[in-house]
């Protein structure tokens, strides 16, 4: 009996020496957390870091004030300070807390962030965001680099397409002179097939010669 309780207070000794130490390794919680660049269906939420820390990742709870609807938000293997909320409802109010993801558990939740959406008619007269807000730029970051791939992909192709078409057209061309140089080579006339010519000299002349030579032997006799 007393080997077994011996045995339990060092099993529980052993485990709470592990909570503790794995407690004290989890990261803090996250300072200057805020929301920005509100619109009627999203809003952007953002924190730092503290110094010192290690952290894989995030998590944020998000809740309408009123209870109807509940959100968690978990991502790891990244280092992003901000995050786009989507999908919210206009004109409605909503709590979020934060926290860290660490390599031996989850940090401390950040203080409950309250916020309210805007109306789609303020949404549409608002302002464009802040392009030089580090948070917006780290987000629409991936979003420029693949318009940016595309843009380069179509220019490809138009250079290719455009080397095609002038390649059919050269080859057109060639192939025009080609058949008008056979038809002109057909249409010369053989010089062994002229017509000779019989004039003074010729065929007739001799005779008419033959003839009247003859004549003239037959008067003499």
């Amino acid at each position: 009996m007393i080997q077994l309780v011996t045995f339990i207070s060092l099993f529980l000794c052993l485990f709470g020496c592990h909570i503790c130490s794995a407690g004290a390794n989890r990261p803090a919680a996250p300072v200057n957390v805020s929301v920005t660049h509100l619109r009627a269906d999203s809003a952007t939420v953002s924190w730092n870091i503290p110094e010192g820390e290690t952290v894989i990742g995030f998590a944020i709870s998000q809740q309408r004030l009123d209870g109807l609807m509940q959100r968690f938000i978990r991502e790891v293997n990244t280092t992003s300070q901000a995050c786009i909320l989507w999908d919210l409802d206009e004109n409605t109010d909503y709590i979020i807390k934060v926290q860290f993801v660490g390599l031996y558990g989850e940090s401390l939740a950040s203080k409950k962030i309250h916020f309210r959406t805007l109306k789609k008619s303020e949404h549409f007269q608002s302002t464009m965001m802040d392009q030089d807000d580090p948070a917006v730029k780290g987000l629409d970051m991936s979003r420029h680099l693949q318009t940016g791939e595309i843009l380069i992909i179509m220019t490809v192709l138009l250079m290719w397409a455009a080397v095609i078409v002038l390649f059919c057209k050269q080859y057109d061309i060639i192939k025009d002179n080609d058949s008008n140089s056979h038809s002109k080579e057909k249409s010369k006339p053989l010089s062994g097939q002229s017509t000779p010519d019989y004039h003074h000299g010729g065929l007739l002349g001799s005779k008419f010669q033959r003839t009247s030579s003859s004549i003239s032997m037959i008067n003499l006799v």
